[in-house]
């Protein structure tokens, strides 16, 4: 019996699967991994880019910046998105430190779903959250 909770093993295949493909460099890739706010975010990559997104399902989030390469080993963070930029890191932890310090509010593990899915299930928690508590009404 597998008692992997299944969020977490999707993740763990999205690592695994951009470890495989060789477009980000390993330093890059182990750094993130080693950020605990970050590995429990679904990566992908896209033109040697390391992207975390809130969900599973493709078409991932664009709310949260990412890492490009840069010359002589060096990167650069952008985003979230494209038009928006960060700034350079001469460093993975660099480059890490800077994704993190502009996580969205709340950015907890990814969601098994499509970012169309996260958005109801985010809107059904916001809505339960701000309802009122249920209370008794005493008669008199």
């Amino acid at each position: 019996m597998d008692a992997t909770p299944p969020i977490h093993a999707r993740v763990e295949v999205g690592w695994q699967k951009v470890r495989a493909d060789g477009r980000v460099r390993p330093e890059l890739l182990e750094a993130a991994y080693a950020e605990p706010r970050l590995r429990q975010l679904f990566p992908w990559t896209g033109m040697g880019e390391l992207h975390f997104s809130r969900c599973t399902e493709q078409r991932w989030t664009w709310d949260i910046p990412y890492i490009q390469p840069a010359p002589d080993g060096e990167y650069w963070v952008s985003g979230p998105l494209r038009s928006e930029s960060v700034g350079p890191a001469a460093t993975p932890a660099r480059a890490i430190m800077m994704v993190v310090e502009r996580l969205p509010p709340g950015c907890g593990p990814a969601f098994v779903g499509t970012p169309e899915e996260l958005a109801v299930h985010d809107a059904a928690v916001l809505s339960a959250a701000s309802k009122p508590p249920d209370t008794e009404h005493s008669t008199n």
